[in-house]
């Protein structure tokens, strides 16, 4: 593997494990079996380092949502519902591209200035896509605070479920290979009780 590579996959799992402040050049390079050079060389700095391990988790996360569309297209927007919680958690939870969740949480408690491109990129699309299926479901307009409050609760309930210090201190849940399936279906009737309970209100 070749030292940009290596320095890439270092600093995707050094970032995602202690956030991108905790982490040193030293650090990376060492993990990475380079010399500390290599990063300056390579991508200009720490920066530069980081931008380009998150331009790789946008990318796996924007298939992510593109996976959701597509595989929603055509159908009652009850399953694009189903199929969107399915296919969100499975990659976010399962995989070897496991790391990002950890690394976006990271973003989030200590931001950077990088995550406005993620919000661009990735959160609102993600968010106008699971806003326009809410909004089906309600038969409103998808600027209605009710499909706004909708979307923002059914994509919560999938962030409270899945590996954190919040949720594994807790310890009122275990998600896991055999449990996932389960979690998935309990939100989705959850969120469409909740939603038809909106509509009816």
């Amino acid at each position: 593997m070749e030292t940009r590579e290596r320095l890439v996959e270092s600093a995707a799992r050094l970032f995602a494990a202690n956030g991108y402040a905790k982490v040193s050049v030293r650090d990376i390079c060492a993990a990475a079996s380079a010399n500390v050079a290599a990063v300056n060389y390579h991508f200009g700095g720490k920066t530069g380092l980081y931008e380009q391990v998150l331009r790789r988790a946008i990318t796996v996360m924007q298939a992510t949502t593109t996976e959701a569309i597509e595989a929603g297209d055509g159908r009652h927007p009850r399953e694009q519902l189903r199929v969107y919680l399915s296919i969100f958690m499975r990659r976010v939870f399962a995989g070897r591209d496991s790391w990002i969740h950890q690394m976006m949480m990271r973003e989030l408690a200590d931001p950077t200035p990088a995550l406005d491109l993620v919000v661009d990129e990735v959160l609102r699309p993600r968010m106008d896509y699971l806003s326009r299926v809410i909004a089906a479901l309600l038969d409103a307009p998808v600027a209605d605070s009710r499909v706004r409050l909708c979307a923002v609760g059914v994509q919560a309930q999938c962030l409270a479920v899945l590996r954190s210090g919040f949720s594994d201190r807790l310890g009122m849940i275990q998600v896991d290979e055999q449990t996932l399936d389960d979690v998935v279906d309990h939100i989705a009737r959850f969120s469409l009780g909740g939603i038809r309970a909106v509509a009816g209100a």
